[in-house]
């Protein structure tokens, strides 16, 4: 009788993993980018820090419905930086959600790659500014993985010369254009 129960428990336990496994796959979405670069440059925290607004992104589930998305980051006492995300639910005028966290810098990247931690005392998702501006007008930031992306711009609605230097340098990195969200502001 135990080693029928011991059986079912593992046959169970078995069909979570995969289905938890084979959901978690169908969440985080296609790959965008099956080499993803190194950082192309360092960057100086104290420059990149302040409002930047999302021109564009890879579709992920915990901005899925977002429309305004900005991130801020502010240098911390403590070495962190802070991070503060917003959007606004369902249109640019809707609701506002935040989310706020914290990253530390990974050593030896020049800056350029951070661990972001959202939900307690783990520094799990990565942040990776893999270009930038040499006057921090815009920046690419991504991931390992190569299924996020995200186009940050300091102004909600860049020209039209700026976005193009955006695209063109995100598809010279190897991502594929065609999974962009353009995010939209309001005027």
């Amino acid at each position: 009788m135990a080693l029928k129960r011991a059986s079912i428990l593992l046959v169970v336990a078995t069909a979570s993993v995969v289905t938890l496994s084979a959901c978690a796959t169908l969440q985080r979405g296609p790959v965008g980018n099956s080499a993803v670069p190194q950082p192309a440059k360092a960057v100086d925290l104290s420059r990149y820090a302040g409002l930047w607004y999302e021109i564009g992104r890879y579709e992920n589930g915990f901005e899925r419905g977002c429309e305004a998305v900005t991130a801020e980051y502010a240098l911390r006492e403590d070495g962190l930086v802070g991070v503060l995300n917003t959007c606004r639910q369902g249109g640019v005028d809707g609701p506002v959600k935040t989310a706020g966290g914290r990253a530390r810098v990974v050593a030896d990247s020049g800056d350029a790659k951070l661990k972001v931690s959202f939900f307690g005392p783990f520094y799990v998702g990565d942040y990776w500014v893999l270009d930038h501006a040499d006057d921090y007008s815009w920046s690419i930031v991504g991931e390992p993985s190569g299924r996020y992306l995200w186009l940050m711009s300091r102004a909600a609605n860049p020209s039209d010369a700026v976005k193009a230097t955006i695209m063109t340098r995100t598809a010279a990195i190897g991502y594929d254009l065609a999974l962009v969200r353009e995010t939209r502001h309001l005027p």
